[in-house]
């Protein structure tokens, strides 16, 4: 593929934590392309690194030594508040626990990242009702988390995610508290999606059925891609 379709670049990245005095290498060199529009895969054993790798590309965490570009820009270059604006305005979140806010409906959890990039009012609105409709839920605009089941808050989750119509989507073990049949569902939801639109999905998964669906699959083992 053309160099100006890849949406992640990924030099040299590697992640040290410090256990007590003790150093623990989570990522070692990861060297790798990401392109836009795919359905992108990281699989590996819980320790293998690719929840770390995740988090390092949603900036939610930094490398220790290295570089990554998202959508052209070199993130590793950014301050925290530069990286917070950036991550609110290109990347979406899907967690295997929903990470909901318990006391917020369906609509207004699914608005609370338009409020952070402080989408006018008058956007708001329209953008939330046709991300609920997207994922199946306009009838369930008014309900809580807790009046939900887990694969109607995943959809939740989802609507979230895409409402700001972000350039990454990143899901982490997305379907790990879901059922068989309801993580299938959940998988072909985001499959519709992802072909209609304009977003990259980038998964870690221990899910087969992920892993069949995927488009590109990247293997982590012990901090490296195979």
């Amino acid at each position: 593929m053309p160099e100006s379709e890849i949406i992640v670049r990924l030099k040299d990245i590697h992640k040290t934590y410090m256990l007590d005095k003790v150093e623990v290498p989570a990522l070692k060199g990861i060297t790798t392309d990401i392109y836009k529009k795919r359905f992108n895969v990281f699989i590996g054993q819980s320790g293998s690194g690719k929840t770390t790798l995740l988090n390092i590309i949603g900036c939610i965490d930094t490398p220790s030594r290295g570089s990554i570009e998202i959508c052209g820009q070199d993130v590793t270059a950014l301050s925290d508040d530069e990286l917070s604006d950036f991550r609110a305005r290109h990347i979406g979140f899907v967690f295997q626990t929903f990470n909901l806010m318990p006391v917020l409906c369906a609509y207004e959890n699914v608005e609370y990242p338009l409020l952070l990039t402080k989408t006018p009012a008058s956007e708001r609105r329209d953008k939330v009702l046709l991300a609920l409709e997207k994922v199946g839920l306009l009838d369930h605009k008014d309900k809580l988390p807790n009046e939900l089941s887990g694969g109607q808050r995943q959809r939740v989750a989802i609507a979230r995610a895409l409402v700001k119509k972000p350039a990454l989507v990143l899901a982490d073990e997305p379907t790990a508290n879901l059922d068989h049949k309801t993580g299938k569902e959940i998988i072909e939801l985001m499959q519709g999606i992802q072909a209609s639109g304009e977003t990259t999905f980038i998964f870690s998964t221990h899910d087969r059925n992920l892993v069949y669906n995927s488009e590109d699959l990247f293997m982590i083992m012990d901090g490296t891609i195979l």
